[in-house]
């Protein structure tokens, strides 16, 4: 599953695939909040939605676009809280969690860190083999995420439990 996290629009993509065969779409949308709401009950709400999707879809892991400022520090902190929440309701199901740049994502999708959005949703729609490019923006963003993480995130994972395995060797005095 990936999720683009966002207060008003949260992208929410869950694809099946595995390193050299093909992906196919499970399901995609958002989730989304009133901006007449309190930011709490936005956040309560965000929560709500992710967890149906969770429910509904079951992943294997989950993969969060990674939070970085470059706009404005009010929509920062929306899309931080956001990602919060979406690692929290991964994390309370023991989930997997991936955090992805957005750099690393448009380089796994299309070959180009620097691609614009219309270029990351035209490769989503042809990798997934779609009639159309997903809409909103953030639907095919949040399936950028996943197939990214299905591409990079085996080989990190990999590489996050070798590391966790020696750490654990040292602790125990064990070389590894």
């Amino acid at each position: 599953m990936g999720i683009d996290p966002g207060l008003t629009r949260c992208g929410v993509g869950v694809v099946e695939g595995a390193i050299g065969r093909p992906l196919s779409l499970v399901d995609v949308g958002v989730v989304r909040t009133s901006t007449e709401l309190h930011v709490a009950h936005r956040l309560r709400e965000l929560e709500v939605g992710l967890e149906e999707w969770l429910d509904r879809t079951r992943p294997d892991a989950v993969a969060v676009e990674r939070v970085f400022s470059r706009s404005a520090v009010s929509t920062v902190m929306g899309t931080a809280q956001a990602s919060g929440v979406a690692m929290l309701v991964a994390a309370r199901r023991g989930l997997p969690i991936a955090l992805h740049t957005p750099s690393e994502v448009k380089a796994a999708v299309t070959g180009n860190g620097r691609a614009d959005k219309a270029q990351v949703g035209a490769m989503v729609t042809r990798l997934l083999r779609l009639d159309a490019v997903p809409k909103p923006a953030d639907a095919a963003d949040s399936l950028a995420l996943a197939i990214c993480h299905v591409w990079r995130g085996g080989a990190s994972d990999r590489i996050a439990a070798a590391l966790e395995k020696q750490v654990a060797a040292r602790t125990r005095g064990v070389r590894p």
